[in-house]
């Protein structure tokens, strides 16, 4: 009720300001009515602010506390597969939230992830599981790995189970088609991305091309162009043609799916249509501000959904900015060419700095890609919808008409393939708010000199009279110098060249050639391939990590963290002294600054852990007993010590190795600063899995982690009870391949997979880099 008065409150306030601006006051001073309509704004969005926050504040504690629940609410969204494993993940929008014996309304988006499959989409279901926090994200406010099956209290409605038939009839359709129309006639009719190939899609976002799957405002200009072409055609009224498009579009929503860009499309697109039903002249960027604002009342979290935003800010470019820069192009290259070139122009200026919080890289290929694929995007859209709504009573008409799809979304496909193969179409960029902020003004300088002169003959003019004398300028200078060129330089020049050349050849060939693929440069956690043993990085810093363990004997460690970057360990933890953990301390010493190191309180085997201490010695290293609390800071992480016992000595017991080391593993827990939980457990064994699993459990403990590296590389000696209380989202396995041990074991790979968490062996993925962006975690192997 708060957010329907704010929306009334600012639709009077735009009436008023409106109604005032007419008079002939305001005439002349038009910046007070818009003053007044820019305040109610902001105030229905705060209020619209403070009642969502009371409304999500029980799903909130719930997931901040880590606490399990039972949620009930609506199926929002398709479902995806998991990030890891062969789940499935897909969003509740929560009604009712049961966590700690209490019953209550709740609100909110959360991702749930399962095994088993997601219930339809606009079903009620109930679920339950662990709640986990997002930080940062742009969309759901919380987590859950469901824990049981999903319980669905209440089919979806008549209209939804329509277009469950259309969508699951359009994908049985193009099943025979090639693999790029299977996944993307289905991404551009329905949005559905479920099945485009890995290289495809990659390709399309190192173009800036991923608009043409995710359903947006161009979309809805080709629904609503078409539609109103036939509407014109049919010579029907204008009120018949407002209801038309207005039924077209809200089936088109329910269709693709009420994304965020979906939802600003339509909104915008509702706020156009009721100007032409009032006769009012169409104003673009009226509709969109209205939208937005209306949306945002309603859902302020909207604002941090990129989706959102880049559909908000793509929009605004088209308006704003599309027109000028064809009249600017169009002396140079005619109106066609010159509206052509203005809209992806305009479009990458807007998203460009959005883009950059997403993905550190300017797309230098993105404009040419887009003038030549988008013209490709008309045919595909339309036969797309038009083998969708025909698949299901009659196939025969829709197979061709996706074959036809499919030819158009090949063209897509190659142009973003062939532009992704160009080497240097992604320049990198400093990320984060500065780089955002670096790119937007150059980008505003850079408009500002394009857009400055009015168009017209000058242009053409100054370039016929300026460039022949400019070139032969240079011309004449390049003679001169080149003249005074002698033969000593020229063989200094060659001398030179001949050493860089050396120098590749030498040093950075040999280093790539052994560099394996690539390490994303926004990596957190890292789980070096050190072959059966333990080596892991936590970032803290853009050359820095906390190092848990070294690995065996050999560099094997040291490369992993060369590979990282990491020039600087802030703080290093040897979970206990066997070899297979501490043996590659050297190879990470070398060449690096060690701030700190936690060592295990067990000195066991004897003569590794002296010889540990002397080496950290002779480094300078100071070294600290890990004791069950402490805590401490490292960079842009924290930790704490979960668990850190003498082992044997008190009453631990002893692994295979017979000298109770195992036990005496520093259980170590890292929070990083985008909010990352992991806990490594080095090598403890069951009954010390078991001691900590109840004294995390009695004191409220890592409930519901992000990230586990896995006891003992995977033994079978595993706590049952430690892996219901971390349910990690993703569990990493240190292991080497072929090894003689037998790890990983099926039990305790089946344990963990048994309460939601996905699988990472390094012995299949090799160095196993994981990622954050928008709160989800991504994984590269290398």
């Amino acid at each position: 009720m708060v957010a329907l008065g704010a929306v009334l409150a600012a639709s009077g306030a735009a009436t008023v300001s409106g109604i005032a601006s007419r008079a002939p006051r305001a005439r002349r001073r038009p910046a007070a009515a818009h003053a007044v309509l820019a305040l109610a704004c902001v105030a229905a969005v705060a209020l619209g602010v403070h009642a969502q926050a009371a409304r999500q504040a029980p799903l909130r504690e719930a997931a901040g506390q880590g606490a399990r629940a039972e949620l009930l609410g609506r199926v929002a969204s398709e479902a995806r597969p998991a990030v890891f494993g062969d789940g499935v993940r897909w969003v509740v929008a929560v009604q009712q939230v049961e966590a700690r014996g209490v019953t209550g309304p709740g609100a909110g988006l959360v991702e749930v992830t399962s095994a088993a499959p997601a219930p339809r989409f606009g079903a009620t279901v109930a679920v339950s599981g662990v709640l986990r926090p997002v930080t940062g994200g742009d969309g759901p406010l919380a987590r859950l790995s469901a824990a049981e099956a999903v319980t669905e209290r209440s089919p979806p409605s008549a209209l939804l189970r329509a277009t469950h038939v259309l969508r699951a009839a359009l994908l049985e359709v193009t099943e025979p088609l090639s693999p790029q129309a299977r996944g993307l006639v289905p991404g551009v009719a329905i949005g559905d991305t479920s099945r485009v190939p890995a290289e495809v899609d990659e390709a399309m976002r190192v173009t800036s091309l991923t608009h043409v799957t995710a359903v947006s405002g161009g979309h809805f200009a080709i629904v609503v162009a078409t539609l109103t072409a036939l509407c014109a055609l049919a010579r029907a009224p204008r009120g018949v043609r407002v209801a038309v498009v207005a039924v077209a579009a809200a089936a088109f929503v329910l269709l693709v799916r009420p994304e965020p860009s979906v939802l600003r499309a339509a909104w915008t697109c509702a706020v156009a249509l009721l100007g032409l039903a009032l006769g009012r002249p169409s104003a673009g960027a009226s509709a969109l501000a209205a939208a937005a604002v209306t949306l945002l009342v309603v859902d302020p979290w909207l604002a941090r959904s990129f989706g959102f935003v880049l559909s908000c800010a793509a929009t605004a470019g088209l308006v704003l900015l599309a027109g000028p820069l064809a009249r600017r192009l169009a002396p140079w290259t005619g109106r066609p060419l010159a509206f052509a070139l203005a809209v992806p122009w305009a479009a990458q200026a807007a998203c460009g700095p959005v883009l950059l919080l997403i993905d550190p890289h300017v797309p230098l290929a993105s404009v040419p890609a887009n003038l030549l694929a988008t013209p490709a995007l008309v045919p595909a859209t339309v036969l797309g919808l038009v083998a969708t709504l025909s698949a299901p009573w009659a196939p025969a008409l829709a197979l061709p008409a996706a074959w036809l799809a499919g030819l158009a979304t090949g063209w897509i496909a190659a142009v973003a393939q062939a532009f992704a193969g160009v080497p240097g179409t992604r320049l990198p960029w400093p990320g984060g708010l500065g780089g955002a902020a670096a790119l937007a003004l150059l980008t505003a300088a850079g408009l500002a000199l394009v857009l400055r002169r009015p168009p017209g003959e000058g242009w053409r003019r100054e370039w016929r009279e300026t460039a022949p004398r400019a070139v032969r300028r240079v011309r004449r200078r390049f003679r001169r110098a080149a003249a005074r060129q002698g033969r000593a330089r020229t063989a200094l020049a060659a001398g030179l060249a001949g050493a860089a050349l050396l120098a590749v050849l030498v040093v950075t060939v040999p280093r790539l050639a052994g560099a394996g693929r690539p390490v994303p440069e926004d990596w957190q956690v890292a789980a070096c391939d050190v072959g059966q043993g333990d080596s892991m990085a936590v970032r803290t810093g853009p050359a820095s990590a906390i190092v848990v363990d070294v690995g065996p004997d050999g560099a094997a460690a040291g490369r992993c963290l060369d590979r990282l970057g990491v020039t600087t360990v802030d703080l290093l933890v040897l979970s206990h002294f066997h070899a297979d953990h501490v043996g590659g301390l050297a190879a990470v010493l070398r060449g690096r600054a060690v701030s700190a190191a936690l060592v295990s309180p067990l000195d066991e085997p004897a003569g590794q852990a002296a010889a540990v201490r002397a080496d950290l010695a002779a480094a300078g290293v100071p070294v600290q007993v890990a004791a069950a609390g402490d805590t401490g800071a490292a960079g842009s992480a924290t930790w704490r010590v979960l668990g850190a016992s003498a082992g044997a000595e008190e009453g631990g017991a002893r692994g295979a190795e017979g000298d109770g080391a195992n036990d005496a593993s520093v259980a170590l827990q890292v929070r990083t600063a985008g909010g990352l939980d992991l806990v490594a457990l080095g090598d403890l064994e069951e009954p010390g899995q078991d001691t900590l699993a109840a004294r995390l459990s009695a004191d409220g403990l890592a409930a519901g982690v992000d990230v586990v590296k896995m006891a003992h590389h995977g033994s079978r000696s595993q706590s049952a009870a430690l892996a219901r209380h971390l349910s990690p989202r993703v569990t990493l396995v240190s292991v080497g391949a072929d090894n003689t041990y037998g790890h990983p074991t099926d039990d305790a790979l089946s344990l963990y997979a048994s309460v939601g968490s996905a699988l990472v062996r390094t012995d299949e993925c090799g160095t196993a880099a994981l990622v954050q962006r928008s709160d989800e975690i991504g994984l590269a192997c290398g």
